[in-house]
Protein backbone atom coordinates (compact mmCIF):
# COMPACT_ATOMS: atom_id res chain seq x y z
CA UNK A 1 0.00 0.00 0.00
CA UNK A 2 1.33 3.46 -0.90
CA UNK A 3 2.13 5.97 1.83
CA UNK A 4 -0.61 8.34 0.80
CA UNK A 5 -3.13 5.52 1.02
CA UNK A 6 -2.01 4.61 4.51
CA UNK A 7 -2.20 8.25 5.58
CA UNK A 8 -5.69 8.48 4.13
CA UNK A 9 -6.73 5.32 5.94
CA UNK A 10 -5.25 6.61 9.19
CA UNK A 11 -7.14 9.86 8.78
CA UNK A 12 -10.39 7.99 8.18
CA UNK A 13 -9.82 5.82 11.25
CA UNK A 14 -9.03 8.87 13.37
CA UNK A 15 -12.11 10.64 12.07
CA UNK A 16 -14.20 7.55 12.73
CA UNK A 17 -12.93 7.28 16.31
CA UNK A 18 -13.63 10.97 16.85
CA UNK A 19 -17.13 10.61 15.39
CA UNK A 20 -17.86 7.54 17.49
CA UNK A 21 -16.75 9.46 20.58
CA UNK A 22 -19.02 12.32 19.62
CA UNK A 23 -21.95 9.99 19.05
CA UNK A 24 -21.36 8.27 22.37
CA UNK A 25 -21.15 11.51 24.36
CA UNK A 26 -24.28 12.85 22.68
CA UNK A 27 -26.13 9.61 23.28
CA UNK A 28 -25.13 9.55 26.97
CA UNK A 29 -26.25 13.16 27.43
CA UNK A 30 -29.54 12.53 25.65
CA UNK A 31 -30.16 9.40 27.71
CA UNK A 32 -29.71 11.39 30.94
CA UNK A 33 -32.09 14.06 29.65
CA UNK A 34 -34.69 11.61 28.31
CA UNK A 35 -35.21 8.61 30.56
CA UNK A 36 -37.06 5.95 28.58
CA UNK A 37 -40.22 4.77 30.35
CA UNK A 38 -40.43 1.07 31.02
CA UNK A 39 -42.10 -0.87 28.22
CA UNK A 40 -41.48 1.78 25.55
CA UNK A 41 -39.57 1.17 22.31
CA UNK A 42 -36.92 3.84 21.82
CA UNK A 43 -36.76 5.82 18.57
CA UNK A 44 -33.42 7.60 18.11
CA UNK A 45 -33.93 10.73 16.01
CA UNK A 46 -31.04 12.72 14.53
CA UNK A 47 -31.71 16.26 13.35
CA UNK A 48 -29.72 19.38 12.41
CA UNK A 49 -31.71 22.09 14.22
CA UNK A 50 -30.11 24.30 16.85
CA UNK A 51 -31.06 27.35 18.88
CA UNK A 52 -34.75 28.16 19.14
CA UNK A 53 -35.60 25.54 16.51
CA UNK A 54 -34.02 22.81 18.63
CA UNK A 55 -36.42 23.68 21.45
CA UNK A 56 -39.34 23.31 19.02
CA UNK A 57 -38.09 19.88 17.92
CA UNK A 58 -37.80 18.71 21.51
CA UNK A 59 -41.28 20.03 22.27
CA UNK A 60 -42.72 18.05 19.31
CA UNK A 61 -40.99 14.90 20.58
CA UNK A 62 -42.38 15.53 24.07
CA UNK A 63 -45.91 15.90 22.70
CA UNK A 64 -45.52 12.70 20.73
CA UNK A 65 -44.15 10.81 23.72
CA UNK A 66 -47.13 11.95 25.80
CA UNK A 67 -49.63 10.99 23.09
CA UNK A 68 -49.10 7.21 23.22
CA UNK A 69 -47.40 4.50 25.24
CA UNK A 70 -45.65 2.34 22.65
CA UNK A 71 -42.71 4.46 21.47
CA UNK A 72 -40.37 7.02 22.99
CA UNK A 73 -38.55 9.43 20.66
CA UNK A 74 -35.11 10.61 21.75
CA UNK A 75 -34.07 13.63 19.63
CA UNK A 76 -30.33 14.18 19.18
CA UNK A 77 -29.13 17.46 17.64
CA UNK A 78 -26.40 17.03 15.03
CA UNK A 79 -25.84 20.66 13.96
CA UNK A 80 -22.91 21.66 11.78
CA UNK A 81 -21.33 20.10 8.72
CA UNK A 82 -20.83 16.52 7.58
CA UNK A 83 -24.12 15.10 8.80
CA UNK A 84 -23.93 12.68 5.87
CA UNK A 85 -20.47 11.48 6.98
CA UNK A 86 -21.69 11.00 10.54
CA UNK A 87 -24.67 9.09 9.19
CA UNK A 88 -22.63 6.72 7.02
CA UNK A 89 -20.18 6.11 9.84
CA UNK A 90 -23.13 5.08 12.02
CA UNK A 91 -24.41 2.79 9.26
CA UNK A 92 -20.96 1.26 8.78
CA UNK A 93 -20.68 0.75 12.53
CA UNK A 94 -24.03 -1.05 12.56
CA UNK A 95 -25.73 1.46 14.83
CA UNK A 96 -27.67 3.98 12.72
CA UNK A 97 -30.36 6.22 14.16
CA UNK A 98 -33.96 5.19 13.64
CA UNK A 99 -34.86 8.48 11.98
CA UNK A 100 -32.90 11.23 10.29
CA UNK A 101 -33.92 14.69 9.04
CA UNK A 102 -32.01 16.15 6.09
CA UNK A 103 -32.30 19.15 3.80
CA UNK A 104 -29.75 18.28 1.11
CA UNK A 105 -30.65 16.70 -2.28
CA UNK A 106 -29.28 13.27 -1.34
CA UNK A 107 -32.50 11.22 -1.18
CA UNK A 108 -31.86 9.43 -4.48
CA UNK A 109 -28.17 8.79 -3.78
CA UNK A 110 -28.96 7.25 -0.40
CA UNK A 111 -31.92 5.30 -1.74
CA UNK A 112 -29.90 4.06 -4.71
CA UNK A 113 -27.18 2.80 -2.36
CA UNK A 114 -29.72 1.13 -0.11
CA UNK A 115 -28.75 3.29 2.87
CA UNK A 116 -32.36 4.32 3.56
CA UNK A 117 -35.64 2.45 3.37
CA UNK A 118 -38.26 3.10 0.72
CA UNK A 119 -41.49 4.05 2.43
CA UNK A 120 -43.24 0.97 1.07
CA UNK A 121 -40.83 -1.14 3.14
CA UNK A 122 -42.25 0.37 6.33
CA UNK A 123 -45.78 1.51 5.53
CA UNK A 124 -48.58 -0.49 3.95
CA UNK A 125 -49.50 -0.05 0.29
CA UNK A 126 -52.76 1.62 1.34
CA UNK A 127 -50.93 4.08 3.60
CA UNK A 128 -48.49 5.04 0.85
CA UNK A 129 -51.37 5.55 -1.59
CA UNK A 130 -53.21 7.78 0.86
CA UNK A 131 -50.04 9.71 1.64
CA UNK A 132 -49.40 10.49 -2.03
CA UNK A 133 -52.82 12.08 -2.43
CA UNK A 134 -52.53 13.83 0.96
CA UNK A 135 -49.24 15.60 0.21
CA UNK A 136 -48.82 18.71 -1.92
CA UNK A 137 -47.38 17.73 -5.34
CA UNK A 138 -44.18 19.60 -4.55
CA UNK A 139 -43.75 17.67 -1.29
CA UNK A 140 -44.21 14.34 -3.04
CA UNK A 141 -41.62 15.27 -5.70
CA UNK A 142 -39.00 16.01 -3.05
CA UNK A 143 -38.82 12.39 -1.86
CA UNK A 144 -39.77 10.33 -4.93
CA UNK A 145 -37.02 8.45 -6.74
CA UNK A 146 -37.63 5.82 -9.39
CA UNK A 147 -41.39 5.97 -8.62
CA UNK A 148 -40.86 5.09 -4.94
CA UNK A 149 -41.01 7.41 -1.95
CA UNK A 150 -37.89 7.35 0.20
CA UNK A 151 -39.08 9.67 2.93
CA UNK A 152 -41.64 12.27 3.94
CA UNK A 153 -41.07 16.05 3.99
CA UNK A 154 -41.99 17.74 7.24
CA UNK A 155 -41.72 21.29 5.91
CA UNK A 156 -41.24 23.08 2.58
CA UNK A 157 -38.94 25.92 1.57
CA UNK A 158 -40.38 28.11 -1.18
CA UNK A 159 -39.04 31.24 -2.90
CA UNK A 160 -41.18 34.28 -3.71
CA UNK A 161 -40.56 37.96 -4.45
CA UNK A 162 -40.67 40.35 -1.52
CA UNK A 163 -41.11 43.99 -2.38
CA UNK A 164 -40.78 47.23 -0.44
CA UNK A 165 -44.08 48.93 -1.30
CA UNK A 166 -43.01 52.17 0.36
CA UNK A 167 -39.97 52.36 -1.90
CA UNK A 168 -41.98 51.46 -5.00
CA UNK A 169 -44.49 54.20 -4.17
CA UNK A 170 -41.68 56.73 -4.04
CA UNK A 171 -40.84 55.93 -7.67
CA UNK A 172 -44.46 55.62 -8.78
CA UNK A 173 -44.12 51.87 -9.39
CA UNK A 174 -46.38 48.88 -8.80
CA UNK A 175 -45.43 45.33 -7.76
CA UNK A 176 -44.20 43.30 -10.75
CA UNK A 177 -46.64 40.94 -12.44
CA UNK A 178 -44.39 40.01 -15.36
CA UNK A 179 -40.71 39.86 -16.24
CA UNK A 180 -41.17 43.10 -18.16
CA UNK A 181 -42.49 44.76 -14.99
CA UNK A 182 -39.51 43.52 -13.02
CA UNK A 183 -37.09 44.85 -15.64
CA UNK A 184 -38.91 48.20 -15.62
CA UNK A 185 -38.53 48.46 -11.84
CA UNK A 186 -34.81 47.70 -12.14
CA UNK A 187 -34.20 50.30 -14.86
CA UNK A 188 -36.32 52.98 -13.19
CA UNK A 189 -34.67 52.79 -9.76
CA UNK A 190 -31.15 52.13 -11.06
CA UNK A 191 -30.84 53.48 -14.64
CA UNK A 192 -28.15 51.47 -16.47
CA UNK A 193 -26.71 54.68 -17.95
CA UNK A 194 -26.10 56.16 -14.48
CA UNK A 195 -22.48 57.24 -14.05
CA UNK A 196 -22.40 57.72 -10.27
CA UNK A 197 -22.17 54.75 -7.85
CA UNK A 198 -25.50 53.05 -7.19
CA UNK A 199 -26.92 53.39 -3.69
CA UNK A 200 -29.81 51.03 -4.43
CA UNK A 201 -31.10 48.75 -7.18
CA UNK A 202 -34.64 47.93 -8.12
CA UNK A 203 -33.75 44.26 -8.57
CA UNK A 204 -30.72 42.10 -9.31
CA UNK A 205 -30.97 38.38 -10.13
CA UNK A 206 -29.14 35.96 -7.85
CA UNK A 207 -27.23 33.35 -9.87
CA UNK A 208 -28.12 30.63 -7.34
CA UNK A 209 -31.80 31.11 -8.18
CA UNK A 210 -31.56 29.81 -11.74
CA UNK A 211 -33.30 26.74 -10.28
CA UNK A 212 -36.33 28.91 -9.56
CA UNK A 213 -36.37 30.95 -12.77
CA UNK A 214 -36.06 27.89 -15.03
CA UNK A 215 -39.59 26.60 -14.23
CA UNK A 216 -40.95 30.18 -14.31
CA UNK A 217 -39.77 30.42 -17.92
CA UNK A 218 -41.52 27.09 -18.56
CA UNK A 219 -38.43 24.86 -18.54
CA UNK A 220 -37.18 21.75 -16.80
CA UNK A 221 -33.58 20.81 -16.05
CA UNK A 222 -34.08 17.06 -16.40
CA UNK A 223 -36.29 14.68 -18.36
CA UNK A 224 -37.04 11.77 -16.05
CA UNK A 225 -38.68 9.77 -18.84
CA UNK A 226 -35.43 9.23 -20.72
CA UNK A 227 -32.91 10.14 -18.02
CA UNK A 228 -31.50 13.11 -19.93
CA UNK A 229 -30.27 16.45 -18.64
CA UNK A 230 -32.07 19.28 -20.46
CA UNK A 231 -30.08 22.43 -19.69
CA UNK A 232 -29.98 23.31 -23.39
CA UNK A 233 -33.76 23.55 -23.71
CA UNK A 234 -34.93 26.91 -25.11
CA UNK A 235 -36.71 27.77 -21.85
CA UNK A 236 -33.68 27.23 -19.61
CA UNK A 237 -31.46 29.11 -22.05
CA UNK A 238 -33.97 31.99 -22.08
CA UNK A 239 -34.03 32.09 -18.27
CA UNK A 240 -30.24 32.27 -18.01
CA UNK A 241 -30.00 34.78 -20.85
CA UNK A 242 -32.47 37.02 -19.01
CA UNK A 243 -30.48 36.77 -15.79
CA UNK A 244 -27.26 37.53 -17.66
CA UNK A 245 -28.88 40.58 -19.28
CA UNK A 246 -28.42 42.34 -15.93
CA UNK A 247 -24.71 41.69 -16.25
CA UNK A 248 -24.85 43.28 -19.70
CA UNK A 249 -26.66 46.37 -18.36
CA UNK A 250 -24.74 47.00 -15.15
CA UNK A 251 -21.48 45.12 -15.66
CA UNK A 252 -20.20 42.20 -13.59
CA UNK A 253 -18.04 44.42 -11.39
CA UNK A 254 -21.01 46.58 -10.32
CA UNK A 255 -23.11 43.53 -9.51
CA UNK A 256 -20.24 42.01 -7.51
CA UNK A 257 -19.60 45.31 -5.71
CA UNK A 258 -23.20 45.78 -4.77
CA UNK A 259 -23.67 42.17 -3.65
CA UNK A 260 -20.56 42.47 -1.51
CA UNK A 261 -22.06 45.55 0.12
CA UNK A 262 -25.06 43.46 1.19
CA UNK A 263 -22.75 41.33 3.32
CA UNK A 264 -21.54 44.36 5.28
CA UNK A 265 -25.00 45.25 6.59
CA UNK A 266 -25.07 45.04 10.42
CA UNK A 267 -26.40 41.86 11.93
CA UNK A 268 -27.15 40.25 8.56
CA UNK A 269 -29.92 42.78 7.96
CA UNK A 270 -32.35 41.81 5.22
CA UNK A 271 -31.26 44.13 2.33
CA UNK A 272 -34.89 45.03 1.67
CA UNK A 273 -34.99 46.82 5.04
CA UNK A 274 -32.03 49.01 4.11
CA UNK A 275 -33.68 49.87 0.77
CA UNK A 276 -30.74 48.48 -1.12
CA UNK A 277 -33.35 46.85 -3.34
CA UNK A 278 -37.02 47.39 -4.01
CA UNK A 279 -37.59 43.72 -4.87
CA UNK A 280 -35.76 40.63 -3.55
CA UNK A 281 -36.31 36.89 -3.93
CA UNK A 282 -36.23 35.03 -0.62
CA UNK A 283 -37.92 32.35 1.48
CA UNK A 284 -40.83 32.21 3.90
CA UNK A 285 -38.62 32.72 6.97
CA UNK A 286 -38.37 36.44 6.08
CA UNK A 287 -42.04 36.94 6.99
CA UNK A 288 -41.24 37.03 10.69
CA UNK A 289 -38.17 39.20 10.06
CA UNK A 290 -40.44 41.73 8.36
CA UNK A 291 -42.90 41.67 11.23
CA UNK A 292 -40.11 42.21 13.76
CA UNK A 293 -38.70 45.07 11.67
CA UNK A 294 -42.08 46.79 11.49
CA UNK A 295 -42.65 46.35 15.24
CA UNK A 296 -39.26 47.94 15.85
CA UNK A 297 -40.27 50.90 13.69
CA UNK A 298 -43.47 51.32 15.71
CA UNK A 299 -41.56 51.25 18.99
CA UNK A 300 -39.32 54.04 17.68
CA UNK A 301 -42.35 56.03 16.47
CA UNK A 302 -41.04 55.78 12.90
CA UNK A 303 -43.16 55.50 9.77
CA UNK A 304 -43.88 51.81 9.20
CA UNK A 305 -42.57 50.47 5.90
CA UNK A 306 -45.08 48.54 3.80
CA UNK A 307 -44.03 45.21 2.30
CA UNK A 308 -45.61 42.58 0.08
CA UNK A 309 -44.90 39.08 -1.24
CA UNK A 310 -45.89 37.69 -4.64
CA UNK A 311 -45.05 34.71 -6.89
CA UNK A 312 -42.15 35.00 -9.32
CA UNK A 313 -43.52 36.84 -12.36
CA UNK A 314 -43.37 34.85 -15.62
CA UNK A 315 -42.42 35.97 -19.12
CA UNK A 316 -44.88 35.50 -22.02
CA UNK A 317 -45.41 31.75 -22.38
CA UNK A 318 -44.00 31.04 -18.91
CA UNK A 319 -45.71 29.42 -15.95
CA UNK A 320 -47.54 31.05 -13.08
CA UNK A 321 -46.87 30.11 -9.44
CA UNK A 322 -43.73 28.32 -10.60
CA UNK A 323 -40.33 27.99 -9.02
CA UNK A 324 -37.95 25.86 -6.98
CA UNK A 325 -38.92 23.97 -3.84
CA UNK A 326 -36.73 22.47 -1.17
CA UNK A 327 -37.58 21.10 2.24
CA UNK A 328 -36.66 19.16 5.34
CA UNK A 329 -37.16 15.45 4.83
CA UNK A 330 -37.56 12.52 7.19
CA UNK A 331 -35.74 9.35 6.11
CA UNK A 332 -35.49 5.99 7.85
CA UNK A 333 -32.03 4.37 7.71
CA UNK A 334 -31.73 0.76 6.67
CA UNK A 335 -30.84 -1.18 9.77
CA UNK A 336 -32.90 1.06 12.06
CA UNK A 337 -33.91 -0.68 15.26
CA UNK A 338 -37.38 0.84 15.30
CA UNK A 339 -38.56 1.63 11.75
CA UNK A 340 -42.21 1.38 12.76
CA UNK A 341 -41.64 3.79 15.63
CA UNK A 342 -39.94 6.18 13.20
CA UNK A 343 -42.89 5.94 10.79
CA UNK A 344 -45.35 6.58 13.61
CA UNK A 345 -43.45 9.70 14.67
CA UNK A 346 -43.26 10.92 11.04
CA UNK A 347 -47.04 10.76 10.81
CA UNK A 348 -47.43 12.69 14.07
CA UNK A 349 -45.01 15.46 13.09
CA UNK A 350 -46.24 15.88 9.50
CA UNK A 351 -49.94 15.56 10.33
CA UNK A 352 -50.78 12.43 8.35
CA UNK A 353 -53.56 10.03 9.36
CA UNK A 354 -55.47 12.36 11.63
CA UNK A 355 -52.61 14.32 13.17
CA UNK A 356 -53.26 17.52 11.21
CA UNK A 357 -53.91 19.62 14.31
CA UNK A 358 -50.61 18.57 15.88
CA UNK A 359 -48.78 19.41 12.65
CA UNK A 360 -50.46 22.82 12.47
CA UNK A 361 -49.22 23.58 15.98
CA UNK A 362 -45.69 22.56 14.96
CA UNK A 363 -45.69 24.63 11.75
CA UNK A 364 -46.93 27.71 13.58
CA UNK A 365 -44.23 27.34 16.23
CA UNK A 366 -41.47 27.04 13.63
CA UNK A 367 -42.89 29.33 10.95
CA UNK A 368 -42.77 26.34 8.59
CA UNK A 369 -44.80 25.62 5.46
CA UNK A 370 -47.03 22.54 5.91
CA UNK A 371 -46.72 19.69 3.44
CA UNK A 372 -50.47 19.19 3.02
CA UNK A 373 -53.51 21.37 2.47
CA UNK A 374 -55.19 19.39 5.26
CA UNK A 375 -52.75 20.94 7.73
CA UNK A 376 -53.14 24.41 6.21
CA UNK A 377 -56.91 24.16 6.74
CA UNK A 378 -56.56 23.65 10.51
CA UNK A 379 -57.98 26.56 12.60
CA UNK A 380 -54.66 27.16 14.34
CA UNK A 381 -52.80 27.56 11.06
CA UNK A 382 -55.57 29.71 9.57
CA UNK A 383 -55.24 32.00 12.60
CA UNK A 384 -51.50 32.17 11.95
CA UNK A 385 -52.16 33.24 8.34
CA UNK A 386 -54.44 36.01 9.55
CA UNK A 387 -51.65 37.30 11.76
CA UNK A 388 -48.98 36.82 9.07
CA UNK A 389 -50.74 37.66 5.77
CA UNK A 390 -47.47 37.69 3.78
CA UNK A 391 -47.17 33.96 4.52
CA UNK A 392 -50.24 33.28 2.36
CA UNK A 393 -48.19 33.78 -0.82
CA UNK A 394 -45.96 30.88 0.18
CA UNK A 395 -48.91 28.65 0.99
CA UNK A 396 -50.39 29.34 -2.44
CA UNK A 397 -47.08 28.43 -4.05
CA UNK A 398 -46.73 25.26 -1.95
CA UNK A 399 -49.99 23.97 -3.42
CA UNK A 400 -48.99 24.77 -7.00
CA UNK A 401 -48.17 21.99 -9.45
CA UNK A 402 -45.37 24.14 -10.89
CA UNK A 403 -42.93 23.95 -7.98
CA UNK A 404 -39.95 21.66 -8.67
CA UNK A 405 -36.96 20.50 -6.59
CA UNK A 406 -33.48 19.73 -7.83
CA UNK A 407 -34.03 16.46 -9.76
CA UNK A 408 -34.25 13.54 -7.34
CA UNK A 409 -31.67 11.32 -8.99
CA UNK A 410 -28.26 9.88 -8.07
CA UNK A 411 -25.70 12.64 -8.50
CA UNK A 412 -28.14 15.42 -7.57
CA UNK A 413 -25.69 17.38 -5.36
CA UNK A 414 -23.26 17.65 -8.29
CA UNK A 415 -26.15 18.57 -10.60
CA UNK A 416 -27.25 21.28 -8.16
CA UNK A 417 -23.80 22.84 -7.86
CA UNK A 418 -22.99 22.72 -11.57
CA UNK A 419 -26.21 24.51 -12.54
CA UNK A 420 -25.52 27.26 -10.02
CA UNK A 421 -21.89 27.48 -11.16
CA UNK A 422 -22.82 27.98 -14.80
CA UNK A 423 -25.26 30.74 -13.84
CA UNK A 424 -22.61 32.42 -11.71
CA UNK A 425 -20.11 32.20 -14.58
CA UNK A 426 -22.61 33.72 -17.00
CA UNK A 427 -23.31 36.67 -14.69
CA UNK A 428 -19.67 37.22 -13.67
CA UNK A 429 -18.04 36.79 -17.09
CA UNK A 430 -15.78 39.76 -17.96
CA UNK A 431 -16.85 39.39 -21.60
CA UNK A 432 -20.30 38.76 -23.04
CA UNK A 433 -20.93 35.08 -22.32
CA UNK A 434 -21.90 32.46 -24.88
CA UNK A 435 -24.92 31.17 -22.96
CA UNK A 436 -25.67 28.34 -25.35
CA UNK A 437 -22.11 26.98 -25.25
CA UNK A 438 -21.91 27.26 -21.47
CA UNK A 439 -25.12 25.27 -21.07
CA UNK A 440 -23.96 22.64 -23.58
CA UNK A 441 -20.68 22.16 -21.69
CA UNK A 442 -22.42 21.98 -18.31
CA UNK A 443 -25.02 19.56 -19.63
CA UNK A 444 -22.30 17.19 -20.85
CA UNK A 445 -20.49 17.28 -17.49
CA UNK A 446 -23.65 16.68 -15.51
CA UNK A 447 -24.91 13.89 -17.77
CA UNK A 448 -21.60 12.09 -17.48
CA UNK A 449 -21.62 12.39 -13.70
CA UNK A 450 -25.17 11.17 -13.14
CA UNK A 451 -24.66 8.28 -15.58
CA UNK A 452 -21.71 7.14 -13.48
CA UNK A 453 -23.67 7.65 -10.27
CA UNK A 454 -26.46 5.39 -11.51
CA UNK A 455 -23.95 2.63 -12.32
CA UNK A 456 -22.51 2.51 -8.79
Amino acid sequence: MKGTTWRGLAAMIALGVLAIGLFASQAMLATREHKIPEGREEVVFWHFWGGADRAIVEEVAARFNASQEQYFVRPIAMPGNNLDLKFFLSVTGGDPPDLLNIDDPVIADWGHRGAILALDEVASEAEVTRLKSWLFPAAQRLVTYNKRMYGVPNGLDIRALYYNQTMLDRFGLKPPRSIADLDHIARTIAPPEQTTPYEHHGFLPDSRRIWAWGPVFGGQFYDAADGEVTLTSPEIEAALAWMASYRDQYGPSEIARFRHGDQSLPGKTFPLFAERYAVVMDGQWRVRDIRAFQESQREKNEAVTKFGAIPLPPPPGGKSNAGWVNGNNFVIPRGASSPQGAWTFIQFWCGFEGHESEAAQTCVAGGWIPVSQNVVDQPEFQHFLQEEPLFQAFIDLAGSDNQYPVPVIPGAPFFNNEVKNVAESAMASPTKPDIQQMLEDAQARIQSHIDRAKEL
